[in-house]
């Protein structure tokens, strides 16, 4: 990985991002974090929904269509951005435990997320059903420490150094 990294870096588009790194990087990562705010918020609605905390004055699938369109576009965005950024800064992007394990959970996480959504969407009554299950409760608190996690993990990169030996920048 690390030489797939540095071979990234010397390409046209590394080397402008690089060189103009003043004012890209901040400017993508800005909209990267803002993105995870509009994700991190709108599952946190429809959570507090399923969870019965708020919205109670809609159903499932109407809360869920509310947000579901934000979760989505963001997402596109967030992968825009975040491509972006391993293009600019590849070897400190590609060779951290970190980023490893944001990626993971961010699949994971964008599975559970639009699967719990399309099901919302194609069986709304039987979701009104099963709100009160365990099951569903913890399926919902899971879903949004796993994107708690995505957010600290994506922090973490810069301080891979964290994870020891068990980072492959550690392994020189």
């Amino acid at each position: 990985m690390k030489e797939f990294a540095q071979w990234l870096s010397t390409t046209s588009p590394s080397i402008y991002i690089q060189n103009n790194n003043a004012w890209f990087i901040p400017t993508v990562q800005s909209i990267h974090i803002v993105g995870i705010g509009i994700i991190l918020g709108s599952i946190f609605m429809v959570d507090l929904r399923v969870l019965g905390w708020a919205g109670t004055d809609q159903t499932l699938q109407q809360t869920t269509n509310r947000f579901a369109p934000w979760v989505t576009g963001t997402l596109v965005m967030m992968l825009i951005t975040g491509i972006l950024m391993v293009i600019g800064e590849p070897v400190r992007e590609l060779i951290t435990l970190s980023f490893w394990m944001k990626m993971s959970l961010v699949a994971l996480g964008t599975v559970l997320t639009l699967s719990f959504q399309r099901s919302v969407q194609k069986h709304g009554a039987q979701w009104e059903e099963r709100l009160h299950h365990r099951s569903v409760r913890w399926m919902v608190v899971v879903t949004f420490l796993i994107w708690i996690c995505v957010i600290l993990l994506g922090r973490l990169i810069a301080y891979d150094h964290f994870w020891g030996s068990w980072s492959p920048a550690a392994i020189q």
